[in-house]
């Protein structure tokens, strides 16, 4: 089902076209493959927050991809912050902060994420929760 697309890119990268958007499956003609762990991340943060169930799925790596996505609990999602992110061949890692608000309170959720690339293309594999 299509999205309104939001003017501004929920990760906080400029216009959601420009940035996030021209990577998620229901913009306008053939979507982009994100090119490095970070562009990954962003994108499925704007997928989180736009409840991009299918995106999510397509870009988690198959080793580690549940079977679905339940959105009924998904926060109201507020603001990204990339801490560190680097790439080391087909292996990435991105430490990231997404706040996010639960009734008048505004919490964090602080993560190290690993990616992996496989023919060209890089895929969410794991996180470690940070406390």
């Amino acid at each position: 089902m299509p999205i309104k697309a939001p003017k501004k890119c929920p990760c906080g990268g400029g216009l959601y076209r420009k940035c996030c958007g021209r990577f998620h499956p229901q913009s306008a003609g053939e979507p982009m493959l994100p090119s490095s762990p970070e562009l990954l991340m962003r994108s499925r943060y704007s997928a989180f927050v736009l409840e991009l169930r299918d995106y999510l799925l397509a870009t988690w790596h198959a080793s580690t991809r549940p079977q679905q996505l339940d959105f009924s609990d998904n926060p109201q999602w507020v603001q990204l912050q990339i801490i560190s992110s680097g790439q080391h061949g087909n292996q990435g890692t991105v430490h990231f902060r997404a706040f996010f608000q639960v009734d008048h309170d505004i919490l964090v959720h602080d993560e190290h994420s690993e990616f992996r690339a496989e023919q060209g293309r890089w895929f969410y594999l794991r996180a470690k929760n940070l406390p």
